[in-house]
């Protein structure tokens, strides 16, 4: 059940959902409707001076609530394992990475466009390390919710994280960093009628919006900080294995390995993000598209995606086919879908992914 209100800014609160889009002069949006606004929302929402937002208020069942039985506390502390290291952005992080990105679409030809951008993705690649992180919670990599710098520092991140299980070094990994943050710079060459606009594009309009490859490439070419690696992953991530991507129609091979990561990480983005003209699919949807877009997506690309992503984090609770509640105990790297739960109400371990009893067991 839900309930809309007009609330004053000052009253804000840390998970409350906007019920309105909060846009710039151009007509740029910078929030979209239905976010779950965080303190850096709020924050940016005060010093916009903007007095009152419209909230969706959301009320629970409280009869949904799971009580769990001292037996089954005690088989999930025996048989939790808990999950691989993933990325956790503090909040200064998320602000100086987001106002960083924006800096960098509005500012492409400044002089310290090279230097900032180099300073912007050395506070992912630290944040990555700080707790050796090696796979993401795909849940939890929200920077912001402005559509274009949100998706960028999104692809960027879960690039670095794909990118150490497709075994990039370091320095490489530095590299698909800023590669990421950049591979939609172009955009910023795009007129605003078309890439704001709130429907599907026309044949023309897409062919317009389609050269964002070609002007990001353009951007940073004559810009000597940045080596052939990072220009190609920018030019080439909408390219695919099958040769129907774009701009050049390229075929596996041709494709620098760069691009072939930030593709699925693009994709991925794409799909669950909410735009004004569709629906962000759900998570698990998401990732089962990616699954079956074998023929254009490559495939070590994608098996590094997939067991570098945490779909149900350990703890979670979620709803199985056989009519259960149960919360998530392990997870498979090998299986993302298909973790080890325990049933809440009979306290029986089903292991998703390798007892074949389970096999009809889905997770709604």
């Amino acid at each position: 059940m839900t309930e809309k209100k007009l609330i004053k800014t000052d009253d804000l609160e840390k998970g409350m959902r906007l019920d309105q889009e909060i846009m710039d002069s151009s007509g740029r949006v910078l929030i979209s409707k239905g976010t779950y606004i965080d303190d850096l929302h709020i924050k940016f929402l005060h010093n916009s001076g903007i007095d009152q937002i419209k909230i969706v208020f959301e009320t629970e069942d409280d009869s949904s609530e799971v009580e769990i039985s001292d037996e089954t506390k005690a088989l999930i502390e025996k048989n939790t394992v808990e999950d691989r290291h993933t990325v956790r952005l503090s909040e200064d992080i998320k602000e100086r990475v987001g106002q960083g990105v924006q800096y960098l679409f509005d500012n492409p030809d400044s002089d310290g466009f090279a230097e900032y951008t180099a300073n912007i993705a050395e506070a992912l690649t630290s944040a990555i390390a700080k707790n050796n992180a090696v796979a993401l919670d795909i849940s939890m990599i929200k920077v912001s919710d402005e559509y274009t710098f949100k998706h960028s520092v999104d692809v960027a991140t879960m690039a670095m994280i794909i990118g150490k299980k497709y075994g990039l070094n370091e320095k490489q990994l530095e590299e698909i960093g800023i590669s990421g943050l950049l591979h939609d710079l172009g955009k910023s060459k795009i007129p605003l009628e078309v890439l704001n606009k709130p429907g599907k594009l026309t044949d023309e309009e897409f062919a317009i919006m389609k050269k964002h490859t070609i002007f990001g490439y353009e951007i940073v070419k004559n810009k000597k900080q940045f080596n052939s690696n990072i220009m190609m992953g920018i030019l080439q991530h909408h390219e695919k294995i099958s040769g129907r991507g774009y701009p050049l129609g390229l075929t596996e091979e041709k494709i620098h390995n760069y691009a072939k990561i930030i593709s699925v990480a693009d994709v991925y983005d794409a799909l669950v993000t909410e735009r004004p003209y569709k629906k962000g699919l759900s998570k698990r949807t998401a990732v089962e598209m990616i699954m079956a877009m074998t023929g254009d997506i490559d495939m070590k690309a994608m098996q590094s995606f997939l067991k570098s992503i945490i779909l149900y984090p350990v703890g979670s609770i979620v709803n199985l086919s056989n009519g259960e509640k149960a919360q998530v105990l392990e997870n498979d790297i090998n299986y993302v879908l298909r973790p080890k739960v325990i049933g809440l109400d009979s306290h029986k371990i089903y292991d998703l992914s390798n007892d074949i009893h389970c096999a009809s067991i889905l997770i709604l």
